[in-house]
């Protein structure tokens, strides 16, 4: 199998996910809105979406170029293109996701109010769900292809790169006056393409994830515990604006959120591929090409694979009414056609002529097919920490029972029982990536690793699928709310979105988990990218291991300096998130006080309130407060180089990336579990305890707590950690000639 026909595969797979993402919009868009009442609600959602996403972009945007203008001028010409490549994929696939959610959330509710079926409704959701899935897995590819096709094969980088040289596109645009500061290779250009899908991520993540915690934490905190009004009544004036963030927070956010960590995990491979060719640890240049194309053909098959899983859900007439089984279902169909097809891609790409037979001075234990069960490593423990997050933040099982049950005591306990089950939840899924990074690279040294991110993230569709659906239940709970519609509709919608709740776990726990593996290639890449090339070809990588080349000096004091500064970095950044959520929802809280005081009958009911303030109010909250966290991660490792080098950085990402992990998972599980035992308060399952309850005044306090947690600080901390290890990868070759330490060295040596 060559290039070509393994860039036909990925163009196939993706157009066709493109379609059938099309297809599901508008058998969406035909369904009924339903009641005069419904209507304008949802359009108050939509034009408020609409407004935000707008503005977020403009900001973007001006970033976008400035870096674009950097990479030009610095690093290559094509760097520069991939990487608005990257941005224009990750924020067209962040849009089609709102659009989509503000056209499903009312129609799901319809579908509750006339057809009073978990099962048909939880299809409608799922339908809209799964145009933000098959957007983010297809438009990655997209981009891809036309990195690949353009760059790596038109203007001859592949090439180059299996004969050692470096193409004419590589160049920067400074080198066309004689200023060649370093030379770059197809590594850079498709770096570009990675750090264009991560910044979009970045923003879209942090700015959707205080604008929607802050117009939910004030909902919450006055109208529930203050005011003791039910959720999303139509009395509360942040009603609105928290619906209008679920969809610029919770489904923009997470669609550019999850392309970030598919792209990520893809291309680590394919980096680390030819840093590993170049700086002669792979000699030879056909397993070169064949290295390149397993990352684009696994998941190519893998969206394949996750529009039958899709799909599957559709064509069966009846589901059960159970609709954690049901998606499960859907999921597991995607995993499983992933691993069987990917099992016949890496046959037709390895086990040929050419490659074989130096696959074994490759460091791959188990010939042709161990790629293959590196990647089915990360497939199996993706699904494994996902269900290790299921049980710890499900109000089925015992942990976030406890939680609840703690409610009864007060707020206190309620607070110290989810952090002891945040803090406890980090353990075993730490253990499931230690395994799964050991036996992928006993099995294919850092390549395997690479190829376990790969897998683990190949069904990236149907997970994204699963959890957009979430926040387009939640939309519909709050629309049934605000639009007096019957107290079963709304049951049907509290249903499906506590389900989604733990979906959304289970989401964070994939896009963690495939962070950790993606970044450790990435950064075994950054190190090969600024280590002198081996001068001994006789080298025998297969007994020797190409770790055995590189090292990173635990010991060095700069480097360990870097650890710990690196380690403390996600702290900061985690920090700075949670107080932009705070100042932003200080704000809506006075706000919907001072509606409550001063508007005269809207706690009777007999007057609406002004939603259009508490709007303005997160809006401006969330753009303000974005800026500084994310332009600070961009900045730090870059900065960190030009005073320190390249050994410092390489200490910061190591030190970030294993803080990162823990405090993703801690965070994510924390509020997962805090906002489920709410929700089993509220099913009545506790005697004597219910909504308006002390129990449940005390449960709506932990929600809250654990809101900016798993929906701000959580999915942030892998784009944090991969966005780093990007732009560290790219600027290496600069700031480890150019740095104030070195020079400050060579003035005291002279």
């Amino acid at each position: 199998m060559d290039i070509s026909l393994v860039l036909g595969l990925v163009i196939i797979a993706a157009l066709g996910g493109l379609a059938y993402a099309a297809f599901n919009f508008y058998s969406v868009k035909k369904l009924d809105e339903g009641t005069d009442r419904m209507r304008e609600i949802a359009g108050a959602i939509r034009v408020g979406a609409n407004a935000f996403i707008t503005y977020e972009y403009k900001i973007i945007a001006i970033v976008a170029v400035c870096v674009a203008v950097l990479l030009a001028l610095i690093i290559s010409w094509s760097a520069a293109v991939a990487f608005i490549i990257g941005a224009v994929m990750s924020a067209t696939a962040g849009w089609v996701g709102m659009k989509i959610a503000t056209y499903a959330n009312v129609r799901v509710t319809n579908k509750a109010r006339t057809t009073k079926s978990l099962s048909e409704t939880l299809k409608v959701a799922f339908k809209g769900g799964s145009v933000m899935g098959l957007c983010v897995s297809a438009n990655a590819l997209l981009g891809i292809f036309i990195v690949f096709i353009v760059f790596g094969v038109a203007l001859g980088q592949i090439d180059a790169a299996a004969n050692k040289t470096v193409a004419e596109s590589c160049k920067s645009i400074l080198a066309l006056f004689g200023v060649n500061i370093f030379e770059s290779s197809f590594t850079m250009t498709l770096s570009g393409y990675a750090l264009g899908c991560s910044i979009i991520a970045l923003f879209a993540r942090v700015g959707g994830g205080i604008y929607t915690k802050a117009a939910d934490m004030g909902a919450d905190l006055v109208g529930k515990t203050e005011a003791h009004i039910p959720e999303d009544d139509p009395r509360n004036p942040a009603t609105i604006a928290d619906n209008v963030g679920d969809n610029v927070g919770d489904v923009a956010g997470l669609g550019s959120d999850l392309l970030e960590s598919y792209v990520g995990a893809l291309l680590s491979g394919a980096i680390l591929a030819v840093e590993l060719f170049i700086q002669g640890v792979y000699n030879d240049p056909a397993l070169l090409r064949s290295l390149i194309m397993f990352p684009l053909a696994f998941s190519a098959v893998g969206l394949i694979s996750c529009i039958i899983g899709i799909a599957s859900l559709f064509i069966r007439k009846k589901l059960s009414d159970n609709p954690h089984r049901e998606l499960n279902t859907a999921t597991w169909i995607s995993a499983g056609l992933t691993i069987v097809l990917g099992f016949v891609v890496t046959y037709f790409i390895f086990n040929k002529e050419g490659v074989v037979d130096v696959l074994s001075h490759a460091e791959f234990k188990a010939g042709f097919v161990s790629p293959w069960v590196a990647a089915a490593i990360g497939v199996i423990a993706g699904v494994v920490i996902g269900r290790i997050a299921e049980y710890y933040t499900s109000y089925d099982y015992k942990p976030t029972k406890k939680v609840a049950t703690a409610s009864i005591e007060g707020s206190a306990l309620t607070i110290t029982q989810g952090l002891s089950l945040g803090m406890i939840s980090c353990m075993l899924p730490c253990v499931v990536l230690g395994v799964a990074i050991f036996a992928s690279y006993e099995l294919a040294g850092m390549y395997g690793v690479a190829s376990a991110a790969i897998g683990m993230l190949s069904f990236v569709a149907a997970t994204v699928s699963v959890d957009t659906y979430g926040p387009i239940s939640d939309n519909a709970g709050g629309i049934a709310e605000m639009s007096y519609l019957d107290p079963d509709v709304r049951e049907i919608t509290d249903e499906l979105d506590s389900v989604g709740n733990t979906t959304a776990a289970i989401g964070k726990g994939f896009a963690i988990g495939s962070a950790a593996l993606a970044t450790l290639s990435m950064m075994t890449s950054y190190i090969f990218a600024y280590t002198p090339a081996a001068t001994d070809t006789n080298i025998d990588y297969a007994t020797k291991g190409a770790l055995d080349y590189i090292k990173l000096n635990a010991i060095d004091p700069l480097v360990l300096v870097g650890v710990i500064i690196g380690a403390a970095l996600p702290f900061m950044f985690s920090g700075m998130l949670i107080e932009a959520v705070a100042k932003a929802a200080r704000k809506m809280v006075e706000e919907v006080r001072r509606q409550f005081r001063e508007i005269k009958g809207l706690l009777e009911g007999e007057v609406l309130p002004d939603y259009k303030t508490c709007i303005e109010i997160s809006s401006q909250g969330a753009l303000r407060e974005m800026r500084v966290p994310a332009i600070f991660c961009i900045l730090f490792p870059v900065v960190c180089g030009f005073i320190f080098g390249a050994e410092f950085v390489g200490g910061v990402l190591v030190g970030a990336t294993i803080s990162a992990i823990m405090l993703a998972l801690f965070t994510g599980n924390a509020g997962g579990a805090w906002d489920n035992a709410k929700k089993y308060i509220e099913t009545g399952a506790i005697e004597g305890h219910k909504k308006g309850s002390p129990a449940h005044d005390a449960a709506v306090v932990g929600d809250t707590v654990g809101d900016p947690l798993k929906d701000t600080v959580g999915p942030s901390l892998d784009i944090l950690i991969k966005i780093m290890s990007t732009i560290s990868l790219v600027t290496v070759k600069v700031f480890s000639e150019y740095n104030l330490l070195d020079w400050i060295r060579s003035l005291t040596k002279g």
